[in-house]
């Protein structure tokens, strides 16, 4: 067993510092191998405190989510948050990837239910797997007491939701169950993210809330996003990237510049950090970064 255990991400919140994170997701080939290696050393120049990786359900990138969390662990030593999902596998065969991380060291994990696969409008669990994010949240808590588990929350209500309250009921459960934080899926609206906030503190969430923030890259791509996850484009927003959506370097100026003012905004009013949804794209990353007023802070503003 690799005994080069990494430290709990509840630690760094429950320290006061200002967070910063970025999401990465695994390559699926060789040469997207080589591209991520090389965004993942210049990101490094923005000290982040931790970042996460996406998770393949059904193998088809789970060999990569492997290779890239040891990677950005042991080579370039930063706090990696392997992501775990439910789809396509049993009880059995998902203790078997969280051991393999425990042995490796890895001490913290994004637990998510997942995405039902590619041509499935519903999720369907396979025989002896588990239906729910809270399911996979209670397995991992069980199992491993000393894992930090991270879930996801929807300011805007999940897609599949019934109600805006079944969505936070399922937070609730999740968190109950063992759920140490929340980040939130992307949002535009900050008011979104401090109203779901004080909605997850009426019914009795108590864990911290790092807002996830996407900036836009691509006009047709984030309007696929979008509908996607169930998030809403503010009209001032929306507006000038219509207007500026046959030149992508302007949409993503536009993009960048809407993040920074997002990220300042967060900060000044109390947010416990922010977790970046880049797309595996360094510049994009930096220059928002170098935009920041407020910098990466030491202390909550």
């Amino acid at each position: 067993m690799d005994m080069s255990k990494d430290r709990s991400i509840s630690q760094l919140l429950a320290s006061g510092q200002t967070i910063r994170s970025i999401e990465f997701f695994p390559p699926r080939d060789d040469a997207a191998w080589e591209r991520f290696c090389e965004t993942a050393r210049e990101l490094l120049a923005i000290e982040p405190d931790f970042v996460s990786i996406t998770y393949g359900a059904g193998g088809s990138t789970q060999g990569r989510t492997a290779q890239a969390a040891r990677f950005l662990k042991d080579d370039l030593n930063l706090l990696v948050m392997p992501h775990l999902t439910c789809v396509g596998a049993t009880r059995k065969e998902i203790r078997e990837v969280v051991d393999d991380f425990y042995n490796a060291g890895f001490r913290n994990i994004m637990a998510l239910r997942g995405d039902p696969p590619k041509g499935e409008t519903s999720f369907v669990p396979v025989r002896d797997g588990l239906s729910y994010g809270s399911d996979l949240v209670a397995l991992l808590n069980e199992s491993y007491s000393d894992i930090c588990i991270g879930v996801a929350g929807y300011p805007e209500k999940h897609p599949e939701a019934i109600d805006f309250e079944t969505d936070l009921k399922n937070l609730k459960t999740k968190v109950d169950r063992g759920a140490d934080f929340v980040t939130t899926q992307l949002f535009f609206n900050n008011d979104d993210y401090f109203a779901f906030v004080d909605r997850c503190r009426e019914i009795g969430i108590e864990v911290p809330i790092i807002p996830g923030i996407m900036p836009v890259l691509a006009y047709k791509q984030i309007l696929r996003f979008t509908e996607m996850c169930g998030a809403s484009l503010p009209e001032p927003l929306l507006e000038s990237l219509e207007k500026a959506q046959d030149d992508p370097e302007q949409v993503e100026a536009i993009g960048i510049d809407w993040a920074i003012g997002q990220i300042d905004d967060l900060l000044a009013r109390g947010a416990p950090g922010y977790h970046l949804y880049i797309l595996n794209r360094s510049a994009p990353a930096l220059a928002l970064c170098n935009g920041l007023q407020n910098g990466k802070a030491t202390q909550k503003p």
